[in-house]
């Protein structure tokens, strides 16, 4: 399946003939469908029946790489792992932040098997940059010498964080983000309520858009605005703790930290909001007079922080540490 802004993307691609390289990798913001796309791909290249670039969709081979179990097919994306055993003694599961070597070993067993239909083999892998350092090193080997038939397929939403040796063995596809108006379109057609505001949240990736416009989540992010918005009145202390008992990702608060930033720094350099349209009544009296240098320098660290979310964190001393900071970056410049 295809979104409808991918079109033109597809049809450029089918020019090129995606099949004269063994492997393309895709770029772009998450949240514009570039896993579809890249399914949509191992389909036509696997599929038995099309005799144009598009998969029918309908034989054997389209409806095994939907499900997920065509022979030739394979996915990499990080492991799952155990985590700690809750009170019944049940394993729970966690995504990994990884793809490991042990997994990037196991897909060299089956790139160098001959394929069970007798085509290609297709390798799917997302995301990249989530390949450790031995991991990448043991896919570069293979995508040096492909085995006949091997196509890979990357998807990276961080391209610069790959290896240069992996991005130069690769066709590069930038992804664009949608049109608004097309974007807004879709997310209209799905059902979403004030799309137009969820979209500009999500940067104009509409798929998430969608993922960000839970009610829930929708309620916490704009009760910490509210407080960011009144710096004066704000209560590191509290806000921290009161986030911290909420349970919140920590990776989800300093994202909205990072776009609230980002936002007062964009009105003072370039007189306008790319985040949070809706709340331009509360950001530019807040922006006006601030320095965006100094902004930015905090943004960087809030960045910082996001990045380390994956990791075991004392998180209500990472807000302590952020909302205390933010206080200091909001002060206004010294007039004269």
């Amino acid at each position: 399946m295809l979104y409808p802004w991918q079109g033109t993307t597809w049809q450029a691609l089918c020019a090129q003939d995606a099949r004269q390289h063994h492997a393309l990798l895709i770029t772009g913001e998450p949240g514009i469908g570039k896993l579809a796309f890249a399914r949509h791909l191992a389909k036509s290249l696997l599929c038995e029946s099309t005799s144009d670039a598009k998969p029918c969709e309908v034989c054997a081979a389209c409806r095994w790489v939907e499900a997920g179990n065509h022979p030739d097919y394979r996915e990499l994306t990080p492991v799952v792992e155990d985590e700690e055993a809750d009170s019944e003694s049940k394993a729970k599961k966690k995504p990994s932040a990884w793809i490991t070597i042990d997994q990037v070993r196991e897909l060299n067993d089956f790139v160098h098997l001959s394929a069970h239909r007798g085509g290609q083999r297709v390798t799917l892998v997302q995301p990249a940059e989530a390949l450790n350092l031995a991991a990448a090193n043991a896919l570069l080997k293979t995508l040096e010498e492909p085995p006949p038939g091997a196509i890979f397929i990357l998807i990276s939403h961080q391209w610069r964080r790959l290896l240069p040796t992996i991005r130069s063995r690769c066709r590069q596809l930038p992804m664009p983000l949608p049109e608004r108006a097309q974007a807004l379109a879709w997310l209209e057609a799905q059902g979403l309520d004030d799309a137009a505001a969820h979209l500009a949240e999500a940067g104009g990736a509409p798929l998430a858009a969608i993922e960000r416009a839970d009610a829930s989540a929708l309620a916490l992010r704009r009760a910490l605005l509210a407080e960011l918005a009144e710096p004066r009145q704000l209560d590191p202390l509290a806000l921290a703790e009161r986030l911290d008992k909420q349970k919140l990702e920590v990776g989800k608060v300093t994202d909205w930290l990072a776009r609230w930033v980002y936002d007062l720094a964009r009105l003072g350099l370039a007189d306008s909001v790319r985040y949070y349209p809706d709340d331009m009544s509360r950001l530019a009296p807040l922006a006006s007079g601030l320095d965006p240098v100094r902004l930015m320098r905090y943004h960087d660290t809030v960045l910082a922080a996001k990045k380390l979310a994956s990791h075991p964190l004392n998180a209500r001393l990472v807000y302590e540490q952020l909302f205390f900071a933010y206080q200091q970056a909001v002060r206004p410049m010294p007039k004269g």
